[in-house]
């Protein structure tokens, strides 16, 4: 069965949530690069979200930067997450993709991507309503 994806901001914040929830149980469990990767993808559905109720077209993209260009567009007061989402962004490629990574991650970097993720996701949310 093919299914089209939700172009309903709610929706995409309901499963946003519940990607920040397993972000945190992973994180609690010190799996890091699991807590990191739903971090990036719950940033990501609330930046679709946001963008969604902006009428944007929906797009298969999961680099956050270019999601925030678009963002920043409607509102320029995005532009303050931008380095959040340069650093943020980067688990979704580590985690899908066998790469050599110079450094591991470490919890405390994860757990500044988690509060960095909770404001960005607060502002959508200030923005659009849940």
């Amino acid at each position: 069965m093919l299914h089209s994806e939700s172009l309903y901001p709610r929706d995409w914040f309901r499963i946003g949530r519940r990607d920040l929830n397993r972000a945190r149980l992973l994180l609690s469990v010190s799996d890091l690069e699991g807590a990191a990767f739903y971090c990036q993808q719950a940033v990501e559905k609330h930046l679709k979200g946001y963008l969604l109720a902006q009428n944007w077209r929906l797009r298969r993209i999961h680099d956050l930067e270019l999601l925030l260009n678009d963002a920043v567009a409607h509102q320029p007061e995005f532009e303050r997450y931008r380095a959040q989402c340069q650093k943020i962004t980067q688990y979704y490629i580590e985690d899908r993709y066998p790469f050599t990574v110079a450094s591991p991650l470490t919890k405390d970097e994860v757990s500044e991507s988690m509060n960095a993720a909770d404001a960005i996701i607060a502002y959508v949310i200030s923005l659009v309503g849940d």
